[in-house]
């Protein structure tokens, strides 16, 4: 009986845009999400790193996931939101993103892991891809993608 359980496991994600790609978040690690609002510049950060926000109290640096992924700059437009993530390790941190588009449920069965070839550093963002509604997602790696690189 437990093996059927296993086969329709389900995971929610929430749908971002970065330009033109989508990609999920796993709506297990997303505290809230604000709307675009002053961030206050931190000296000698990287410059994928925005600065900090005060959100209720709480300091939070937030991060531009664009400048990350060596996307262009972000720009910031009524759609533009903070994602405030809450990982294990690293805490509260928000991430930039252009756009919130929905929330959309995944069995496993439509998730491909993605294997590396380790030359493209944007593939290690990425844990899978998605298949929903005819189209692909891009389902984001947050500890790869949050994480510092060592140079």
């Amino acid at each position: 009986m437990e093996e059927l359980n296993l086969i329709h496991e389900t995971t929610q994600f929430i749908v971002i845009q970065l330009g033109e790609e989508q990609y999920g978040v796993d709506i297990k690690y997303i505290d809230n999400i604000v709307r675009m609002q002053h961030i206050t510049r931190v000296p000698k950060v990287p410059e994928y790193l925005k600065g900090v926000i005060n959100l209720r109290g709480e300091v939070i640096p937030v991060m531009s996931i664009r400048l990350k992924m060596d996307l262009p700059e972000d720009e910031i437009t009524k759609d533009t939101r903070i994602i405030i993530l809450k990982l294990e390790v690293h805490g509260m941190i928000g991430i930039v993103v252009d756009q919130v588009k929905e929330v959309v449920t995944l069995q496993n069965e439509q998730i491909e892991k993605v294997s590396y070839d380790g030359k493209d550093e944007r593939i290690n963002y990425i844990v899978g891809i998605g298949k929903y509604d005819g189209g692909l997602i891009s389902l984001l790696d947050l500890n790869s993608v949050i994480v510092e690189r060592e140079v």
